[in-house]
């Protein structure tokens, strides 16, 4: 019976990945993000209204993506990633949405659920935690 119990636990042990192992994507490097937000300064205003988002350069892959969904702040890499990081795989924002330009048509992606808007691809947006505190937005991995 305690074998049967011990394998049981080790199965279970065993069989549960940490949200790291869940973030694996080979074509995007696991780079440490800790950038803080002051919703009071003029360059992050439009995340004080729902459905506004803004791009922050120099974090992550190829930037960050900021959005006001509404009920929530949301932070995603802005590196498309189902495409290795280069020029064209930078997401452009459009409205609550945001695609790369690599392919014609590019990869078009939500940026309030992650998933892609068109065919099914292999990878969702790399998303940071992200809390509030006074006014400030703190973001990291």
């Amino acid at each position: 019976m305690k074998a049967v119990l011990f394998l049981i636990g080790f199965i279970l042990l065993t069989s549960c990945e940490s949200d790291d192992n869940q973030r694996r994507n080979p074509n995007l490097l696991n780079i440490n993000v800790n950038y803080e937000v002051n919703l009071s300064l003029p360059q992050f205003n439009n995340l004080n209204f729902s459905g506004n988002s803004v791009y922050i350069p120099g974090q992550g892959n190829l930037g960050l993506i900021v959005v006001n969904s509404g009920s929530s702040y949301l932070a995603w890499d802005a590196a498309d990633p189902n495409l290795v990081p280069e020029d064209c795989s930078r997401l452009i924002i459009e409205g609550l949405n945001a695609s790369s330009r690599c392919n014609d048509p590019g990869n078009s992606y939500s940026l309030v659920t992650g998933q892609s808007l068109e065919e099914e691809l292999r990878y969702p947006l790399f998303a940071y935690r992200i809390t509030e505190s006074g006014g400030v937005l703190r973001i990291f991995n």
